[in-house]
């Protein structure tokens, strides 16, 4: 049996941060400026025209703007510690555990919307319906802003051979795509807050307000679990299904290699480990049939 790990101690470094991550972490520097910015004028709005629906949304805010801090947080970590041998596999995974604990941040508030809104269909509090109206409109403009601001990353960065292979599941930032899903939750919330106040004020439909909000705390709920669902099967390490068969495809194709374990995890962005146990073939054959899988930045080969 021979092992190849592929790795030279004076020449390979793990740094898998994505090719986008600058660019990602400045863009979500701006959003958090403007989302803390907005929760300081909800907060003092509220307390100026004595509105409780303000300063709700402001506190609400505030959980969001907390939740973009550890995501720009994550990217200056990732950064900082990129080359740090403590890491076996790089910082890559900073950016999914900042995700994930987003996601238990936003099933929080989707949790907490959920409750007062319930309490409010049996026991109606009075609106400001005016000065919240025009306070919502605003932060719905903020949170439009800041969605152009995060918007670029839904196009992913580096290339995949292979576009049927979920191209955009291999490459996607849930770092970026926390805080992106984080100013959907806050712009649906201005949208529907918007809706119900104009309902209460030219209609008088007061139960319109917390019925909103119920409708607004299972789709942001939904969201919350689907990141979660994504980042945790990052963090755990599970396999990618599609980039398997692809790996099986290059290497038994041709010849008769035949793989006999197999590993593939991710450690970063667009970036995959792969431990592959081969006979049939020897180490610089099958690092000829996987140099095309590009998704792949650590091999490491193992004959039988």
């Amino acid at each position: 049996m021979s092992f190849d790990s592929g790795y030279d101690a004076l020449t390979h470094d793990h740094v898998f941060l994505g090719h986008g991550h600058d660019e990602n972490a400045r863009r979500t520097l701006w959003v958090v400026i403007l989302t803390a910015g907005m929760m300081i004028g909800e907060i003092i709005a509220g307390v100026l025209f004595n509105s409780m629906a303000l300063l709700a949304d402001g506190f609400h805010m505030a959980t969001h703007a907390g939740a973009l801090g550890v995501a720009a947080a994550a990217y200056a970590y990732a950064k900082k510690h990129a080359h740090s041998r403590r890491y076996s596999f790089g910082t890559g995974k900073v950016g999914d555990l900042a995700g994930f604990a987003s996601a238990l941040v936003l099933g929080l508030v989707a949790l907490g919307i959920a409750v007062e809104s319930v309490s409010r269909i049996f026991e109606p509090s009075p609106v400001a319906f005016s000065e919240a109206t025009v306070i919502a409109v605003v932060g719905l403009l903020v949170n439009v802003a800041s969605a152009v601001l995060l918007g670029g990353h839904r196009h992913g960065h580096g290339h995949d051979h292979h576009e049927g292979h979920g191209a955009h599941h291999h490459q996607q930032d849930n770092n970026l795509r926390s805080a992106y899903v984080h100013v959907l939750a806050d712009a649906l919330t201005s949208v529907l807050a918007i809706a119900a106040l104009l309902g209460g004020r030219y209609l008088g439909w007061i139960w319109l307000d917390p019925v909103m909000g119920i409708v607004g705390a299972v789709v942001i709920a939904s969201w919350s679990w689907t990141l979660m669902r994504d980042t945790a099967t990052v963090l755990l390490d599970a396999s990618d299904p599609d980039l398997e068969d692809e790996i099986r495809h290059e290497v038994e194709g041709p010849g008769d290699a035949r793989i006999t374990d197999l590993h593939v995890w991710r450690v970063g962005p667009g970036a995959h480990a792969a431990i592959v146990s081969v006979t049939g073939a020897d180490q610089d054959a099958v690092r000829r049939r996987l140099a095309p899988v590009h998704e792949i930045v650590h091999l490491t080969v193992e004959v039988r």
